[in-house]
This record gives C-alpha cells, structure tokens and sequence, in this order.
C-alpha cells in the first residue's frame, strides 16, 4: 500500500526511539529532578507551563512538602506536543502539556511502548473550539471554506489545530485528504509560508492564529468555534511517576490550581507576565486568556471534554495515526481531585462567563473595560483613539473574542454586530433582510 508523506512522518513518530533513559525524576540521595514539559507559546497551557513557572508556585509546594528531600525542577519548552511526548516514553520528562488531539497520540504511544501515560489535569479549553482558527493571507479572495479546495494549507499534523481543519472540510464537502494539498509544518514555518505565498492558508491552535491578525500579516477565514465541538490543552503523566511520586504530582496540580486563580484574578497582570516570557504581545495573550478571552482556565477533567476527546480518536484513526485508544482509562483525574479537595465539584460545574459586549484595554492602566454592546464598546473607541491599547468584540454566533478592529463589521439597522470570519457574517446577512457587511471605519462611524 502505498503511503503518504503524511503519514510516514507520524508513523515516524509513533516508532519506539532507539535511545531510551532512565526515569526524568532523577537524582542521588535527598535530591530529586522533576522534568517538566511544556509549550510557552501555546498560551493555552499557561497555568501549567509559562505563567506557573513565572510565578514559581510548583517549587514553593514542592518545598513544602518536608519530605526530607530537595527538589529541583527542570522546565523543557517546545513548540508542540509531540516532542514531549517522545521525552515522555522515553522516561525523560515527567509531566507534559499538550492539545486534546496530542494528548491522544501521547497516550497511543505510552501504551505502545508500555509507558502509559496518564490525563491528570485540564488547562484551557473552549467548549465550541474556538482554540483553532483558520487564516489567510489579508489579500486573500479567498472568503470561505469551500474555497480552500485545491489550495495549498499549511497546518500541524497530529494537532488539534489540524483536528479542526480535518472536520470542518469535511462539513465543507471536502476530502481532507485529497481535497487540499496539506503542508505539514510546525506553526512558525507554516506562518512564514503564508508570508512567502507558498501556502494559501493556515490552520493553527493558539496564539498563531491571533497573532498574525494583530500583525496583520492574516486574517479570520474559519472560526474553529463554527464546529460547536469542545477543544482543550490538558496535564499528561507518565504512570510510574505518578505512582512513585503521588506527592510531587499533587503539588504540581496544587501549583497548576493556584496559577490558574492567579489569572482568573488578575489577567492583565497575567497576561503581561506570559508577554514578557514568550516574547508575545500581550495583547495577544489577553484575546485568549483575558477576563473573557477564547480559553477558559479551570482544572477540572469536565464530562464535556472526555467525551469530546473521544470523539476525536475516530478523526485520529481515520488519518491513520493512531489506532483505538481507550480515552476512559487514560483519563485520570484522581490526583487533581485529591489536589483541588471540596472546590473540585465546584470547578467541575463550572461554566465560562458570558463576554457581553466585549472589552477595551486602555493604554497605562492595569485593567479593562466591559461595554455592554458592540455598540457601546466602538462609540468609546471612537472617542479614545489614541487611549486604546486593544479592543476586544464577542463573534455574534459563535461568540469567539476577536480584535474589534480586523473582525468583520454587518449593520443590521441599529445593531452593529461583529463576525470572526467572513463567512459566518454573510451567514448572517443571507438571513436578515436590510443587513450589510461593512467596513470597521463604518462602524466606528455609525457609532459615534
């Protein structure tokens, strides 16, 4: 049978390494390594990587245990998940952070290679799919999915980044497989090969996909958050480690919990914290992980996104990169049950706060403004030009935040009503009579 290049690369991937090491929590004597894996960029992962390192909080519990032992930690960052995966069976890293559809390779691969790996923990998640959002070049004709067909697009093999482009072809009528010429790229090189015309769009998980907006080196072709199905970054464990250090990982989630009150409490601050590690502007960061950004930050492993998670493996198999996997023995959530106590119940009913109208970050100040219209939030624009750091709009369907200034702007009578993409605001305007796709200077007009 004759095999894609595709699917060779990730058959790659699955292959047992030809080098394997001893366990990453390592050490001699009253001394112990913890390694931990994580993706700086990948925002969404924040509260278990980035912002918790920044804060410090993993090694202030990890000295609080008083245990007779030092602990050290050892922070990895890559760029996706599969390398961390890689390090994890080969017994090199001990916890990792990854996507929901890396985090189904992850656990095919521990099992294949008898180093099972375990979900412990939730970090960001949307429960439409808002993560993932396709973009084009901003001169791009292209206007919506359909005319993607024969393009050439640039995406993460195995991410969920390319879960979402796979489905939502799929609604589209189009093949996946054969119906585009798939680039499979890691997110920088994909967004350089927008840059240089080689690829005609770009499916990516965050901050990607917002970033190059706010470059304005793209612009909205598909909001993941169209496919209504939840998508989230999660905690991974290797199996031995957490039986032989319960304590460690429970201070990890313990860290992980508290990280993720600090951002719910303060994500200017938060966000500007991330800004200054990864390198990312923070406006960026706050788009995702704001008071009312596209990621919602809870640790609880919710029903909603294991069975979301099981309904990616079909996706997975389908592609040919993993076979069947067993999501309800992988998902394990005793350890941050144990980490969380009484509030676990509480995080588990949880549900993401509305965006309202949206939000305006002021320049010099350390918090933002909520509005309670798109309306209301562009007549403040308008007569704060030069006193706006960002302004953020809720999409009018899908309710994914985005830039009030590259959304798409329809009028329907008095509303002014926001749209990530171009094809969700003609969805609009099809169904509403006198309604008309307008220009982000009309509408800062319209509302003054």
């Amino acid at each position: 049978m004759k095999r894609t290049p595709v699917a060779l690369a990730v058959s790659a991937l699955l292959l047992p390494l030809s080098a394997c090491g001893g366990s990453a929590e390592a050490g001699s004597g009253s001394t112990v390594t913890v390694t931990v894996g994580y993706q700086s960029k990948t925002i969404n992962t924040v509260t278990a990587g980035t912002l918790l390192r920044s804060l410090g909080y993993f090694e202030k519990q990890l000295n609080a245990l008083h245990d007779g032992k030092t602990y050290k930690v050892d922070w990895q960052d890559y760029a996706t998940g599969a390398p961390i995966t890689a390090q994890m069976t080969a017994g090199k890293i001990d916890i990792g952070s990854m996507g929901d559809f890396p985090l189904l390779i992850n656990a095919a691969r521990g099992k294949q290679l008898g180093k099972p790996t375990h979900l412990v923990s939730v970090t960001g998640y949307n429960l439409k799919g808002g993560l993932n959002t396709v973009v084009v070049p901003p001169e791009s004709k292209l206007s919506s999915l359909k005319d993607l067909k024969g393009k050439k697009v640039s995406t993460s093999v195995g991410s969920a980044a390319d879960g979402t482009l796979v489905r939502a072809l799929q609604r589209a009528g189009i093949d996946p497989n054969k119906g585009i010429e798939k680039l499979n790229q890691q997110p920088a090189v994909g967004a350089s090969a927008l840059a240089a015309g080689s690829a005609d769009a770009l499916s990516q998980f965050v901050a990607w996909p917002g970033l190059l907006a706010y470059q304005g080196k793209a612009k909205a072709l598909y909001d993941g958050a169209q496919l209504n199905l939840p998508t989230f970054h999660g905690v991974t464990a290797r199996e031995d480690f957490a039986e032989q250090r319960p304590a460690v990982l429970e201070a990890f989630l313990k860290a992980q919990a508290k990280a993720t009150d600090y951002l719910n409490a303060r994500p200017v601050q938060a966000a500007e914290k991330v800004a200054k590690a990864t390198g990312l502007p923070a406006e960026v960061v706050y788009l995702y992980n704001g008071a009312h950004g596209i990621s919602t930050f809870d640790p609880a492993v919710k029903p909603q996104l294991v069975s979301a998670l099981k309904q990616d493996v079909a996706v997975l198999k389908a592609a040919g990169l993993t076979g069947d996997i067993d999501v309800d023995s992988f998902v394990d959530d005793q350890y941050v049950k144990k980490a969380l106590g009484a509030g676990y119940a509480k995080q588990l009913a949880a549900t993401p706060p509305a965006a309202a109208g949206g939000e305006v970050w002021p320049k010099g100040e350390t918090k933002t403004l909520s509005f309670p219209s798109p309306a209301r939030l562009l007549a403040h624009v308008a007569e704060h030009k030069n006193g706006i750091r960002a302004a953020y709009v809720p999409d009018a369907t899908t309710g994914t935040l985005w830039f009030a200034d590259k959304a798409v702007w329809v009028a329907d009578g008095k509303q002014l009503l926001p749209f990530v993409a171009p094809e969700t605001a003609q969805a609009y305007v099809a169904g509403h009579s006198g309604a008309q796709v307008i220009t982000y200077t009309d509408a800062l007009g319209r509302a003054s």
